[in-house]
C-alpha cells in the first residue's frame, strides 16, 4: 500500500515512528510534513494530504494532530477523502471495512504507541467489505457533490 503521512507541530512527535511502523511492514510513504515541531496550521497538511490521496488512486493517508478531530474535519473537506477519525483497533478496522475510509486519522495528545500501531495494523490489512455497505458509502460522496 501507498501512504501520505502528514502531521501539525501537536501530532510531529508520533509522525516519525507512524513512517517506520507503515515501512517496516513493507509500505510505500510519502512524508508531507512538517519537517519540524514548530507551530503550523493543521488544515494545511490535512489539505496537502488529502490532495496527495486523491491525485493518487489507490493510496491511502495518515493524519495526526493533537486529538485527531481538527485533521478528520479539515479532510473531509475535500471532495473524494473518506477520513476516519479513530481511537483503537475497531474504529480503524470498521473504518475500513464498512466505510472504505481512505484516510486515517487520530491523535497523538489521546493514543499511545501500542494503540497507533495497532491501529495501522487494523487500517493496513482490513478490505472494504463492499456489500451493503456500498451503497452506503455512495450516499456519504454524494453529500459532498449536493451541498
Amino acid at each position: 500500500m501507498k501512504f501520505y503521512v502528514g502531521s501539525d507541530h501537536a501530532g510531529f512527535a508520533v509522525k516519525g515512528q507512524v513512517i517506520e511502523m507503515l515501512k517496516t511492514k513493507g509500505h510505500d510513504v510519502v512524508d508531507l510534513g512538517p519537517e519540524n515541531g514548530n507551530r503550523v496550521d493543521y488544515p494545511d497538511y490535512a489539505e496537502k494530504v488529502s490532495h496527495a490521496v486523491i491525485s493518487d488512486e489507490g493510496s491511502y493517508g495518515i493524519l495526526i494532530c493533537g486529538t485527531g478531530i481538527g485533521m478528520s474535519i479539515a479532510a473531509n473537506k475535500i471532495d473524494g477523502i473518506r477520513a476516519a477519525h479513530c481511537n483503537d483497533y475497531y474504529t480503524a478496522q470498521m473504518a475500513r471495512a464498512h466505510n472504505d475510509a481512505n484516510i486515517l486519522c487520530f491523535g497523538e495528545r489521546v493514543s499511545g504507541p501500542g494503540v497507533i500501531e495497532s491501529m495501522i495494523e487494523a487500517f493496513t490489512t482490513t478490505e472494504f467489505e463492499g456489500g451493503r455497505h456500498v451503497g452506503r458509502v455512495e450516499k456519504i460522496m454524494a453529500l459532498q457533490k449536493s451541498h
